[in-house]
């Protein structure tokens, strides 16, 4: 089973050394909630890094190697400060029959009008147990977004063709993260789980996993009504509503 564990945010300049920090947070969580996906490999992990132009590579998991990845991403012609940093991860295993992840992020940049966002995409055996919450929760407490969720294909299709849901706007999935300003702003009658996590923003457990999708499709609707999924304003000038 695919699963997506994903944050989204605005526009956010960060160094390079302070984009490491987050990669890193991320990256030793991710090898300590799902450790299967590292057979068993001690220590930081060495991710493979696909590139949008030359060859794969490999990156190991400490703060120098991930400050040096960044910096090599500004570096190329075709780098914005408008897109900012992108890095493409990935570990566990290739042909998809059993545990991998793959970590893709762009975030640093200045944009006005695209998304900064970070996408874990964790596969597993199924039937596996894969903590999702906390994945979220990692994901919200390491890159501080506006909105978040955990989802897969057949939640966003569901989405977009029961709810009216457009590709880039806020939406959440079996489980949503919004922050402080968006969370301010979910009504009590939603029948969902709250967790308040550091920095005020609020984890709402939605729906299991499943293939009944009309609880998710409702908390949606819901919340879009009440405005805690509208759309920052464009141009964008901040990272969060």
């Amino acid at each position: 089973m695919r699963r997506l564990v994903r944050g989204f945010w605005g526009p956010r300049e960060e160094s390079t050394e302070a984009l490491a920090a987050r990669w890193l947070r991320t990256l030793d969580g991710v090898a300590r909630l799902v450790p299967e996906a590292g057979r068993g490999e001690a220590g930081p992990w060495t991710w493979r890094q696909s590139r949008e132009s030359g060859p794969a590579g490999h990156l190991r998991a400490d703060a120098s190697a991930l400050a040096g990845a960044l910096r090599a991403a500004g570096a190329a012609d075709d780098w914005s400060s408008s897109t900012g940093y992108g890095l493409s991860l990935a570990i566990g295993d290739e042909d998809g029959a059993g545990w991998q992840v793959d970590v893709r992020g762009n975030a640093g940049g200045t944009s006005e009008f695209l998304l900064q966002s970070l996408v874990l995409a964790v596969t597993s055996p199924d039937g596996a147990h894969v903590p999702e919450a906390a994945l979220l929760s990692l994901v919200a407490e390491a890159w501080a977004p506006d909105f978040g969720d955990v989802t897969d294909d057949d939640l966003l299709d569901a989405l977009e063709d029961d709810g009216d849901f457009t590709v880039g706007d806020p939406c959440v999935g079996r489980l949503g993260y919004l922050s402080p300003a968006r969370a301010a702003l979910v009504p009590d009658s939603l029948a969902a789980a709250h967790e308040e996590l550091p920095g005020g923003g609020v984890l709402l457990d939605i729906a299991p996993p499943s293939k009944d999708t009309d609880a998710v499709v409702a908390a949606y609707v819901r919340l879009r009504e009440t405005g805690a999924l509208r759309p920052l304003p464009r141009p964008m000038t901040r990272s969060a509503l």
